[in-house]
């Protein structure tokens, strides 16, 4: 089965715009667009209200896994394996992920702070999950290490 939303034709702008209005009507505070290095859109930024006081996070979409994804798919015509239909594709997934994780939100099995936590910006190295990895990666690097002396 081919990767989900290939076959989109709808625009990142509009894509983006249907993702602020989900998360603005959970109580989000500020919504802002993240940009890769070359000016595009690369993810939103965006504070909300939790129990524990105003938070930051960041949602990332990356167009360049996507991308890859559909061009190891034998079933991904080849004309739809373009950065511009990866872009499309991978905005469209995080719409539907968010609104996958609303329906929880909505039906109190989570709280958006919950299922959002991974992206919670905790610090200048980034989101829980950035310093999560960071830290099991140097982990991993220091058992190596002591592993070989």
């Amino acid at each position: 089965m081919p990767i989900m939303n290939y076959t989109t034709d709808i625009s990142v702008t509009k894509t983006m715009g249907e993702i602020q209005g989900a998360l603005a009507r959970r109580g989000v505070t500020r919504i802002s667009t993240l940009f890769d290095d070359s000016g595009v859109a690369a993810g939103l930024g965006f504070t909300m209200k939790t129990d524990y006081g105003p938070r930051d996070f960041e949602l990332p979409v990356r167009t360049a896994g996507v991308l890859k994804a559909m061009e190891s798919d034998s079933k991904v015509p080849r004309s739809k394996c373009t950065t511009e239909q990866a872009a499309k594709v991978a905005w469209r997934i995080a719409k539907d992920w968010l609104e996958a994780q609303s329906a929880l939100i909505d039906a109190q099995l989570a709280r958006l702070d919950e299922v959002m936590f991974p992206y919670m910006v905790v610090s200048e190295e980034g989101t829980v999950y950035e310093l999560f990895r960071g830290k099991q990666l140097e982990s991993l690097e220091a058992t190596k290490t002591s592993a070989t002396v």
